[in-house]
């Protein structure tokens, strides 16, 4: 019986022991558990600052690109007009020479005049080249896109429906059409 008691003894003092080793590792858990806890909550925090970070600056790209969008709506003419300061310069300085001239002879005043006339045109037509301006073509068949016909008369020269005559250029900018060319056709 002794031996029992020993045994006994011996079982208690393991069944105790695991008892307080359980205990502590519960302790243990639960400091980890709050050590995690409190973790999260920090990494949590400084998810939400990326987040408010990151949105504002989002927010604060998309008013610049809507003000930099209204701002090239504003000036998306700007570079035409500076090129249609040439010919103004141009007529400006016609106007000028004009008065200049008045002891000049009227031909060769006329002439100086007609050869300002001319530098003003090519002038414009240098910027409209720039910026993809062309004249509508107005030989051929009529095109209700790129005409607009005002006029029709009889011609024994061309066929039915043909441009005989173009009464005023039309222009596009690119493919899009800044206005029909005033043409009169054929109609027989």
């Amino acid at each position: 019986m002794s031996e029992e008691k020993k045994e006994e003894v011996t079982t208690e003092e393991v069944v105790e022991e695991t008892c307080e080793t359980a205990t502590e590792e519960v302790e243990v858990k639960e400091e980890t558990s709050e050590d995690k806890i409190a973790q999260l909550e920090a990494k949590l925090k400084e998810s939400e600052d990326k987040y408010l970070r990151v949105h504002a600056d989002f927010e604060n790209i998309k008013k610049r690109l809507e003000r930099e969008k209204y701002q090239a709506i504003d000036y998306a003419s700007e570079k035409f007009a500076k090129d249609l300061l040439s010919p103004i310069d141009t007529l400006e300085m016609a106007l000028a020479a004009e008065e200049a001239a008045k002891d000049m002879p009227s031909d060769e005043l006329l002439g100086k005049l007609k050869e300002g006339v001319e530098l003003t045109i090519k002038n414009f037509y240098t910027a409209f080249e720039k910026h993809d301006i062309s004249e509508v073509e107005a030989d051929g068949e009529f095109d209700p896109n790129f005409h607009d016909a005002v006029m029709q008369i009889d011609s024994p020269d061309h066929e039915d429906g043909m441009i005989v005559q173009r009464l005023q250029k039309g222009y596009k900018l690119k493919e899009r059409l800044l206005r029909p060319a005033m043409v009169s056709i054929c109609k027989k």
